[in-house]
């Protein structure tokens, strides 16, 4: 692969993760950046990441490979008409949205599908930001290539080299059938789980119990609804075609669900919950989804002086990174006191093996 300069038109949490990643694969690759925030592109070339800060949509752009359109994606697609000018014979172009079907409108509208590949790392966090990139965000991370009708192979193949030079898998899909999947696993999940959370708010007592107890379950479960809700309006609100059968048909369960519960038909609940168990236990546990994999598990350790003091200084010792620790409330589902996350899986499972010698109780 002959791909050495690349462009990036927007560098936050995603963008700056598949610079970072291409800057570790790649170490003598040239970065070029914009973004409207010009003290994240000036961090980003003082850690090494940009070698040259870009004042807008200019000539620059002749020079790269492969542009990535990193910016919201209702903005992505502005800035097609404005890099058309600049690209260079050869030159691929691609974005990194979690929507396709409007930015692939706007290709075809322009003219521009021979040279467009479109892309969505399915990787994030709650947290947003160039700040807060890594460059293994997308490890293991689902990594969807959307061709156009006039994709050339050659050019699929050089954003899949990408993807797995940043360590993530390449899957190439319909983009229409993306949006479709998207919104069932991803878009309608933020939706629940943030309207599952306002529930909470509405219904909870003046003494805010309901808050209070809200951990275990209910936190994984709405753990999503902590992300950018700029850039979530802006997503669900380009994929309504496909969110909103996507919500009737769920729409549909609930209400069957609510028939069970009223006619009391325990059978039928049974089913429900025996049904999606079995689903949900096929899911694969080594790739990563939308949000950062969680590298926690709790300990059963006695509320006493020092204990968590010893813990720690028998994780460090051996080197180990812990990312937070808290003591954990709510243990309904039979977690521990004390609730640890590290800041990859390496960490965890390094700092697992370490507490089985001095024989503590831990769960995952």
């Amino acid at each position: 692969m002959a791909d050495t300069t690349f462009g990036f038109i927007g560098l936050g949490l995603i963008g700056g993760s598949i610079a970072r990643g291409i800057r570790r694969a790649q170490p003598d690759a040239r970065i070029l950046a914009y973004m409207r925030t010009r003290s994240k592109l000036e961090q980003a070339h003082a850690d090494g990441i940009v070698d040259q800060i870009l004042d807008g949509i200019t000539e620059e752009l002749r020079e790269c490979d492969i542009i990535f359109l990193c910016a919201p994606v209702e903005y992505n697609a502005a800035y097609l008409s404005q890099i058309r000018p600049f690209l260079k014979e050869g030159a691929l172009l691609t974005d990194v949205g979690s929507t396709k079907t409007d930015i692939h409108r706007a290709v075809t509208r322009l003219g521009l599908e021979d040279v467009f590949v479109g892309s969505h790392p399915m990787a994030g966090s709650e947290k947003t930001g160039y700040e807060n990139s890594t460059d293994h965000l997308l490890e293991n991370a689902y990594y969807i290539i959307t061709p156009t009708a006039k994709s050339r192979q050659e050019d699929i193949d050089r954003l899949i080299h990408v993807a797995k030079q940043i360590d993530s898998l390449p899957i190439v899909l319909d983009y229409r059938e993306h949006d479709r999947i998207v919104a069932a696993i991803s878009h309608l999940p933020h939706l629940i789980a943030s309207s599952l959370v306002n529930l909470v708010k509405d219904t909870d007592n003046p003494e805010g119990v309901m808050k209070r107890l809200a951990a275990g379950g209910f936190r994984d479960i709405t753990r999503i609804a902590s992300s950018s809700p700029v850039m979530w309006e802006q997503i669900c609100m380009t994929n309504t075609e496909n969110l909103i059968p996507m919500m009737e048909t769920y729409i549909g369960s609930l209400q069957k669900i609510l028939a069970s519960l009223k006619e009391q038909d325990a059978a039928a609940i049974h089913e429900l919950f025996d049904t999606s168990r079995t689903y949900r236990n096929s899911f694969s546990e080594k790739s990563t989804g939308s949000l950062l994999p969680d590298y926690s598990f709790t300990v059963d350790i006695v509320d006493e002086p020092g204990a968590i003091a010893t813990l720690s200084c028998i994780l460090s010792a051996r080197g180990i990174n812990i990312c937070n620790m808290g003591i954990n409330h709510n243990r309904e589902h039979g977690e521990g006191a004390l609730r640890i996350t590290f800041y990859n899986e390496s960490d965890e499972e390094a700092a697992w093996k370490q507490l089985k010698k001095y024989n503590y109780e831990l769960i995952k």
